[in-house]
């Protein structure tokens, strides 16, 4: 190992003890604590930061008839859940333990699923906290791949796969060329699958989102076309605190066996609708820290001086 390789590898096990460390004082204390420590701790600091000016940039392109003061409001209530979900990561476990934290709206849907006896592509993306979304289909019984941005640090990639199986999320696929492979693979063997479509992707289709054509993943309708499996989109929405309700919305129909490039590109537009539509209902529980827009339209704001 060179001194670089091990200098590198001595800051991740330092950033892993910092996690240990971090995990440890929020699980000694009451769940709703340690979820309403997160928000208003980043309720405060969340502004002070650099991402701020990304999340107001995003508020801007998704709300461009708000005023300033309704743009900051959003841009302030957001960091609030940002610091909620954060937190809530190491509570999982009790949260998703707990039945009277989580109401499911169209249970029906996925036991319909369940004995269909078809695999399901799960969309949805960062809402209020998405992590109930990836357990809530354990509840039925439904088996299935999380497929997820794995973090850069690998012992703190590992301890969040081990945080992940204390709530009954055991099957993993990192993003990824290898990670593709692994989600077919599972699908061919009737193992559902959950991916969050929000995130910045640099290939692929352009589909309108925001009024904007921004690169969007297609790969869950051509998984759904390619092996059958049902398209199904859902939600989450914090109802008070550390307490959600998971909604599962109508499936998205795609055609019976096959399916076109147009066909592709419907079911991307659909998703990248549904996603838009439920932000817009609730923007103050939407995760606008990412940059998933054009970067050319950050470079315009950065040039305003916003």
């Amino acid at each position: 190992m060179t001194r670089s390789a091990q200098l590198q590898d001595f800051e991740w096990r330092l950033e892993a003890a910092g996690f240990d460390l971090i995990a440890a004082i929020v699980r000694a204390f009451p769940v709703d604590w340690g979820s309403a420590f997160g928000g208003a701790l980043f309720k405060a600091l969340g502004p002070l930061t650099g991402v701020h000016r990304t999340a107001l940039r995003n508020l801007r392109i998704a709300f461009p008839d708000w005023d300033e003061a309704q743009l900051r409001r959003t841009a302030r209530a957001q960091w609030e859940n940002v610091g909620r979900v954060l937190i809530e990561f190491f509570l999982m476990d009790r949260i998703i333990s707990d039945p009277k934290r989580i109401e499911v709206v169209g249970r029906e849907r996925l036991e319909a699923i369940l004995a269909s006896g078809r695999p399901a592509v799960f969309v949805s993306g960062h809402f209020a906290n998405w992590e109930v979304m990836a357990a809530a289909s354990r509840l039925v019984g439904i088996e299935g791949v999380l497929a997820y941005r794995g973090a850069n640090n690998p012992y703190i990639d590992a301890k969040m796969r081990e945080s992940r199986r204390r709530y009954g999320i055991n099957l993993f696929a990192p993003k990824g060329a290898k990670g593709g492979r692994e989600v077919m693979a599972a699908l061919s063997r009737g193992i559902s699958v959950g991916i969050l479509n929000d995130q910045k992707y640099y290939e692929g289709l352009r589909a309108p989102f925001f009024g904007l054509e921004v690169a969007t993943q297609h790969a869950p309708v051509r998984f759904a076309m390619r092996f059958g499996a049902h398209l199904q989109p859902g939600w989450v929405e914090r109802t008070k605190g550390a307490r959600f309700r998971v909604v599962v919305a109508e499936p998205i129909e795609l055609p019976a066996s096959g399916g076109t490039a147009a066909d592709v590109e419907a079911g991307v537009r659909r998703i990248n609708e549904f996603i838009e539509a439920r932000a817009r209902a609730r923007p103050h529980e939407y995760w606008w820290v990412h940059r998933r827009f054009p970067d050319a339209v950050y470079a315009k704001f950065a040039a305003q001086g916003l």
